[in-house]
């Protein structure tokens, strides 16, 4: 019996995570579970999976949760702390699928267990990579990728040496508006834009997958998760979003890793990692599925794509620049405050006004400093905007 601690439960990852809870009762327990906002739905869970201890956003939601479940004998703790805090619960295995910077902390405590630490929070990686893998590797935890793009890689990879790795390729959708034109993205709007068509997935990653941000943050947390080389690294477009990853060597060998587009698969992979169990997905069928179709992406038509690529060639603190900067753009097009082209610009002009990338990034307050310093800068052109 696997003890889990499931943070970011209400969202799609822990929709999936507890159908597998539920398809395994004999495997899994929910040891933790948080939430934002999501009151309803969190004591919901409380009352169906019985946790030891619920995490929710602030005190307001905590007194909703405490008198929703007055006879709950766990313990309900409020907000960054409480992740924190509930992060460093002895478990088994954790998953990590809160949206954002926001999971950095918890990420990093959790990381501290000697556990298996299961990221579906790219961000994690994107900001504070070496710290958090350097974290990992001083207490044992294994870092495993719920993201389909990495595990895929990390099963390819299967404790291969990577002395004759040629290239590391993770695939796109290509997203809803793989076939737009520039006037197309002029007139996208936040329902359009969160309408992705192979995955089902929360607003903001969904964005980043329409403006193809998603998948540079996937190699700036491939170059950190595997310890690859920037130019090791590249992407194709794959819309029917079959084959995950890819990895070719010297010898001309190139592996694919291929199945359906079911989130089950990879938190499967991670939550009984090394076994495998029935995820409950519906075998492959690529007699059905009849061609699979490739292709390079268009960084002009999508620069957040070479934005992230650029970010990731110039490491430092320019990845947490990054991050910070299109989380901030991303949240003010969903708001519908500026326009979908204006995502990239927004993150480009913030980075254009960094002139020192000589700072640390091997402490926490370093990268918070970083971070701090892209949102205040995007909320200044946001004003500016406006």
């Amino acid at each position: 019996m696997r003890r889990i601690s499931l943070f970011g439960a209400t969202g799609t990852i822990g929709d999936n995570a507890l159908q597998l809870v539920d398809l395994h009762p004999e495997r899994f327990t929910i040891e933790v579970m948080s939430a934002h906002q999501n009151v309803e739905k969190l004591v919901a869970l409380a009352r169906h999976y019985q946790p030891k201890c619920l995490v929710i956003g602030d005190a307001e939601a905590a007194a909703q949760v405490k008198q929703s479940l007055a006879d709950f004998s766990g313990d309900i703790l409020i907000g960054e702390a409480g992740l924190v805090e509930a992060a460093q619960r002895p478990c088994d295995v954790t998953v990590m699928a809160i949206v954002g910077f926001a999971g950095l902390k918890p990420a990093l405590a959790a990381a501290q267990l000697g556990h298996i630490l299961a990221l579906a929070n790219k961000e994690c990686l994107v900001a504070a990579g070496p710290l958090l893998m350097r974290q990992a590797s001083q207490h044992n935890t294994t870092v495993l990728p719920i993201d389909s793009e990495h595990n895929a890689i990390f099963q390819l990879l299967d404790g291969r040496r990577a002395d004759g790795l040629e290239k590391m390729i993770l695939t796109a959708s290509g997203g809803p508006f793989r076939e737009a034109s520039r006037s197309d993205l002029e007139n996208v709007t936040p329902s359009m834009a969160v309408a992705h068509p192979n995955w089902d997935m929360g607003a903001k990653i969904s964005v980043d997958s329409a403006t193809l941000m998603n998948k540079g943050l996937e190699l700036i947390e491939a170059h950190y998760l595997f310890q690859v080389a920037p130019e090791k690294l590249d992407v194709l477009v794959h819309p029917q979003s079959v084959v995950h990853g890819l990895v070719s060597f010297s010898d001309g060998s190139v592996l694919a890793q291929k199945g359906s587009p079911d989130m089950r698969t990879p938190l499967a992979h991670c939550m009984a990692y090394p076994e495998r169990i029935n995820a409950g997905v519906a075998p492959l069928d690529l007699a059905a599925i009849g061609s699979l179709t490739f292709a390079k992406p268009d960084r002009d038509l999508f620069p957040c794509l070479a934005l992230a690529e650029a970010a990731m060639r110039a490491g430092g603190v320019i990845p947490t620049l990054l991050n910070g900067a299109n989380e901030e753009a991303v949240a003010a097009f969903l708001a519908g405050r500026i326009g979908f082209l204006q995502i990239a610009d927004l993150v480009a002009d913030v980075l254009a006004q960094f002139a020192d990338n000589s700072q640390d990034v091997a402490s926490l307050e370093a990268i918070f400093a970083a971070d701090h310093w892209a949102r205040e800068k995007a909320r200044i052109w946001l004003e500016k905007a406006a």
